[in-house]
């Protein structure tokens, strides 16, 4: 006699049994291990996180933002519009201390900044690498949002390789877009993975959308870091030129068989600036830098950041309908 509790196997039209069904996941242990996951993080970078106050701001209201501690002795990364005007820096810690610091240094075409508490012994964030995430990735969230300090939010990664316009007018590259809700007070905080690592520095924010956040890459945070700390500042080559995008003609672009349609035009030289020492002139239409294409003053100011002060290098130009290629060396851009 059979036994009921055996259930026949149920066989496909060729006679061989049908594919199990796969397990179906359990709910509610999925959002335990998706909370754990999220608790184990804000245990383990939570403390990393502060406040920053500022005291005698410069438009006389003051104001707060949050920033990450990624140094025992105090160091301290946040945004540069955070820290932008005060006369006094204060951080809140998470243990509910509070600590005077002071501006290492600002970047503001990357909106980072470095300040220093007085504070040592201090819980810090570890660096991820930001070069490595993908779009779905889970993203915790952690900043002190409307004075609330160390709240949580999570969320994934939208998209990668954002462009998003600093104060000063140039394009942060490789901006990491993110669904983790992030209000006002927000800026300078952390942007972790799920391993508890530093991924990015959350900075900006588009009013009236929901779920689009902004943050700077770890990467870039550590270079920004490292030259902050080292000069005080971003040392980034330097040519002396003002100048505006130009869409080209067809007909030229064919006839020098340039690589884009666009370039730069030079609208003024600095004086003794290296463009003019080179011997470029006003009007001149930049094609190409150290070998790579110039399309827009984005790209000009993406190939300067990259090239160091006091490196020759070439500089493709239309002048007059005749293609020129003149060697220019690189100055160190001046303080702003």
């Amino acid at each position: 006699m059979n036994d009921p509790r055996i259930l026949p196997a149920v066989h496909a039209g060729d006679g061989r049994p049908a594919p199990a069904e796969p397990p179906v996941a359990d709910d509610a242990a999925v959002l335990d291990a998706y909370s754990r996951a999220v608790v184990s993080v804000v245990d383990a970078a939570g403390p990393a996180v502060v406040g920053v106050h500022l005291r005698g701001a410069s438009d006389a209201r003051g104001g707060v933002g949050s920033g990450v501690v990624i140094a025992p002795d105090g160091y301290i990364l946040t945004n540069a519009h955070v820290v932008e005007g005060a006369a006094r820096i204060e951080v809140a810690l998470a243990d509910g201390s509070t600590s005077d610091a002071r501006l290492i240094g600002v970047d503001p075409p990357t909106d980072l900044a470095v300040i220093r508490s007085h504070s040592t012994g201090l819980a810090h964030a570890r660096f991820g690498a930001s070069d490595r995430l993908r779009p779905g990735q889970l993203v915790i969230a952690i900043g002190n949002p409307l004075g609330f300090e160390s709240s949580v939010s999570t969320g994934v990664v939208s998209a990668l390789g954002r462009g998003l316009r600093s104060r000063d007018g140039r394009l942060i590259e490789n901006v990491i877009q993110h669904t983790a809700p992030l209000n006002p007070g927000n800026s300078g905080g952390a942007l972790l993975d799920s391993h508890g690592r530093l991924v990015g520095i959350n900075t900006a924010i588009i009013a009236g959308a929901q779920g689009i956040g902004f943050a700077i890459p770890g990467d870039t945070a550590q270079l920004v870091f490292s030259q902050l700390l080292a000069h005080g500042r971003i040392r980034r080559g330097y040519l002396g030129i003002a100048g505006r995008t130009r869409v080209l003609d067809r007909r030229m672009v064919r006839h020098f068989d340039l690589a884009g349609a666009g370039a730069v035009e030079a609208l003024e030289l600095a004086r003794d600036g290296p463009a003019l020492r080179a011997g470029l002139h006003s009007g001149d239409l930049l094609v190409a830098l150290d070998g790579r294409p110039v399309g827009s003053i984005d790209d000009l100011f993406r190939l300067l950041t990259h090239l160091p002060p006091g490196r020759e290098i070439p500089i493709t130009l239309i002048r007059r309908n005749r293609l020129l290629t003149l060697p220019v060396t690189t100055a160190e851009e001046p303080p702003r």
